[in-house]
């Protein structure tokens, strides 16, 4: 197994009862916006949410979708009921910016010999309720300052949030409504430290909507926490570990979905989406360190500058080599840990 002695004991940390949670600490109420099926980072940041959660550390109100094609939302159905939380409120994108399926979304159409789904769903794209109004109502229903807002796909659902206007769900426009129930925005987005010796890298959740992302660089109301580009790729997730530590069941989803998604084996996958999510639920254990305060820029081509000048509420993550290797152990033993049903 690829667990070590070390592994197991970042294991029994992460894994005390649910019960010892709530008494030290509610769970954080967290809203998961994702583009599904464009990389395998994504599946494996809902599946740690959901063993967080199951842990009592986060309440997950909602996750949408900004990859518009019904299989990301299926996915997401089929990814939650797999985990035990088959009711989620989803919401898909309407007219998004990336349409195609992915390399792994099919794998919700795969059945057993005797024609019964491996992976059961009962939602899609098609039939999701769209997504910012899914989200207008989810925050309207929580108590102030209380919401996690944690994006690791593109920035169409929450500018269009931040555009809407009072509706049946809330009096308040979008810029309120965030002001009133949204404790910050994590965002996986950009890059802030050099990357391959390139020091002008466009980031892929920027560039494919940039004038979502120009929106809100410059408009939104509440903190906004970054992960970089060079967060995810620091903590590759271990090839090692997708070869040994999800064998317990056949077919497995996430186990499958990487191996379909990553073209050429073995493969050690960055961990982009994943260091928002775990940034998002334990913000003071460590794991992470925070840039000064100060502003991001994005330009006309999809790049982010960072500047400490002038007003701002944007930080980004940090991360150290000790720190590196925490984070990569979490990421391992929390994906690769069998789900539990209800």
């Amino acid at each position: 197994m690829y667990r070590t002695l070390f592994a197991l004991v970042v294991l029994s940390l992460l894994a005390a009862s649910p019960e010892a949670h709530a008494q030290s600490k509610p769970p954080v109420k967290m809203i998961f916006d994702t583009d599904m099926g464009n990389d395998i980072d994504d599946a494996m940041a809902l599946a740690m949410i959901h063993q967080l959660a199951r842990r009592g550390a986060v309440e997950l109100l909602a996750v949408t979708s900004t990859k518009d094609h019904p299989k990301s939302v299926a996915y997401i159905d089929a990814l939650n009921t797999w985990h035990g939380f088959p009711e989620i409120p989803l919401g898909a994108v309407r007219d998004g910016a990336a349409r195609e399926e992915g390399r792994y979304n099919g794998q919700v159409d795969r059945k057993d010999p005797e024609g019964k789904p491996f992976f059961p769903h009962d939602l899609d794209g098609t039939k999701a309720p769209e997504a910012v109004s899914l989200i207008r109502k989810t925050l309207a229903a929580q108590p102030d300052a209380s919401v996690m807002l944690v994006q690791v796909g593109f920035f169409t659902n929450y500018a269009r949030l931040l555009d809407s206007k009072a509706d049946e769900n809330s009096p308040l426009d979008g810029p309120a409504l965030i002001k009133a129930k949204v404790k910050e925005l994590v965002i996986m987005a950009g890059a802030f430290q050099t990357i391959r010796y390139n020091t002008k890298h466009i980031e892929y959740n920027v560039k494919l909507d940039i004038p979502s992302a120009k929106r809100i660089a410059t408009d939104w109301p509440s903190t906004v926490i970054w992960s970089g580009y060079e967060i995810g790729i620091a903590a590759a997730y271990p090839w090692k570990s997708i070869v040994e530590d999800y064998n317990y069941a056949e077919p497995h989803l996430i186990k499958d979905s990487y191996l379909a998604y990553v073209p050429q084996h073995p493969h050690d996958r960055p961990t982009w989406d994943l260091t928002a999510a775990l940034y998002a639920i334990y913000p003071d254990r460590g794991y992470f360190d925070l840039s000064p305060i100060g502003h991001v820029r994005v330009d006309d081509e999809g790049r982010t500058d960072f500047s400490e000048k002038g007003d701002g509420n944007d930080r980004y993550l940090l991360m150290n080599p000790v720190q590196t290797e925490k984070v990569r152990e979490a990421f391992v033993q929390l994906c690769s840990e069998p789900p539990v049903r209800k």
